[in-house]
């Protein structure tokens, strides 16, 4: 049959989406959907508190401020008492954290707490992967898997806006698995058995749930989404935090919105990494060309990464639409195949819309018209001007100079001065590197020393390191 209605309520099998995600289906979960730091911390604060057995907190971020030392202290008190505590935290993340001052208190209690890749000689540009995941689980019982991080971002009247979800049942397993391969990869040490494992027939809910951990250059979830983008049948909206989509990425989004499918994508309009959100704006026109509808957050950021498609499946975690997340970083994120859930993630969308602006194209004083929406009035819509800097303007230049020079696409009057500024760049750059050469060649110098030390140590380290014998063993 040709007519879209007289399509499946799904056209993917679970195999293709297992191949894709490199995740299977787990079924039998409750999953509670939290909304901002009000409703996450809380749940978190309950769930340490109760422990008896394990806490394992794998975040990329732990501030070093009020919300940060409370969550501290609430570990500590829990290790004091017996319970096995366990924090990973991300070298890049919480570059401002030393971690002996701030951690201190929870290892003197019995608590330990690693630091995931940090720098190495062996691994010239291996710290530019980072441990981006938001993981939280007790007892082998509950694991929540969200956006935030753990700070006073999250707390107050101007708290950031962000999406995590609650586990309970057989995919907590599988949550706890991501979080010992990173403990141990971090070079941590967990005893046989040490960790309880959930019961995998103990049913707990009718949702089920695909746990998506992914590791630097997997691309499960990259795959994924592509997947989803080129099988969404009637909307697909996505709400994230440092959009930079690939091509492949924006073309499946450009590809479902001329087919009829409702797209949407909500980002930040103020950041707190305000680069990526003026480079984000540089793909904008060839969305909206195809027909996908941009809004951007009115309030202080929206930190979430959420997607919900056909109010069949969805998605909450710690993955952003760049690639840095899909192929450079460890992630993780719930993957979710309930009607009941895909609904409230849909309202929590749409209720996120009434505090944001929609991105329409302008030709002179005419606006295009918005295309039509039968689930919500149409926001008003208007296009915000960004006050970058010559620095921010140089980056997103990036789109524009690719196209000027290539000719790919035809160029927008509003691009001009991305051109500009980049061009004034190379320009200085070429003549100080005509009048100051001694200091190009100092920095050259400089950066080829630098790689030429690096290989001879992993070299001379590979050429006296002795070779471990592997033991192979069959297991019952």
């Amino acid at each position: 049959m040709d007519e879209r209605t007289d399509l499946p309520p799904s056209i993917l099998t679970d195999d293709a989406l297992l191949r894709a995600s490199g995740a299977e289906l787990v079924a039998g979960n409750h999953l509670e959907v939290l909304r901002d730091g009000k409703e996450n911390y809380p749940a978190w604060e309950a769930a340490i508190r109760g422990a008896r057995r394990t806490v394992h907190l794998e975040m990329y971020i732990i501030h070093d401020d009020e919300t940060g030392f409370h969550f501290r202290d609430l570990l500590t008190e829990k290790a004091r008492e017996g319970v096995k505590v366990r924090v990973l935290y991300d070298w890049f993340g919480a570059r401002s954290i030393l971690g002996q001052k701030m951690w201190k208190p929870l290892r003197e209690a019995g608590g330990e707490v690693l630091v995931a890749n940090r720098p190495r000689l062996s691994s010239l540009l291996g710290w530019v992967r980072r441990d981006h995941r938001k993981l939280l689980t007790v007892d082998g019982t509950v694991a929540f898997v969200s956006g935030l991080c753990i700070g006073n971002a999250w707390v107050g009247e101007e708290a950031w806006r962000d999406t995590g979800a609650k586990i309970i049942g057989p995919a907590v397993g599988h949550a706890e698995e991501a979080f010992i391969d990173a403990w141990r990869l971090a070079g941590g040490i967990v005893p046989s058995g040490h960790v309880p494992a959930y019961e995998a027939d103990k049913q707990a809910g009718d949702v089920s749930v695909r746990v998506v951990a992914t590791s630097p250059e997997t691309a499960g979830l990259y795959r994924l989404d592509l997947m989803i983008a080129a099988a969404a049948q009637d909307y697909l909206w996505l709400t994230d935090a440092y959009f930079l989509g690939t091509s492949a990425y924006i073309q499946a989004l450009r590809a479902a919105a001329r087919d009829g499918v409702d797209v949407r994508l909500l980002v930040p309009h103020g950041s707190d990494i305000q680069w990526i959100a003026n480079f984000s704006r540089t793909s904008y026109r060839s969305l909206l060309e195809a027909g996908v509808r941009v809004f951007e957050w009115n309030g202080p950021m929206i930190h979430a990464k959420t997607a919900v498609c056909d109010g069949l499946w969805a998605r909450v975690g710690s993955t952003n639409l760049n690639l840095s997340s899909w192929l450079g970083n460890w992630e993780l994120d719930v993957v979710i195949e309930n009607e009941r859930i895909a609904e409230q993630i849909s309202e929590m969308f749409l209720e996120d819309l009434a505090n944001a602006t929609e991105i329409v194209l302008m030709d002179g004083d005419k606006v295009r018209p918005v295309q039509r929406d039968t689930r919500r009035r149409r926001l008003t819509s208007r296009v915000r001007s960004s006050g970058q800097s010559v620095f921010t303007r140089a980056i997103s230049a990036g789109s524009a100079v690719n196209a000027a020079v290539t000719g790919k696409r035809p160029l927008s009057r509003a691009e001009s001065s991305s051109l500009l500024s980049m061009g004034l760049i190379l320009c200085a750059i070429a003549l100080a590197a005509v009048f100051v050469p001694v200091v190009f060649a100092y920095a050259l110098a400089a950066a080829f020393g630098c790689i030429g030390i690096f290989l001879l140590a992993g070299a001379i380290r590979l050429r006296f390191r002795q070779e471990k014998k592997t033991d192979v063993t069959s297991s019952p």
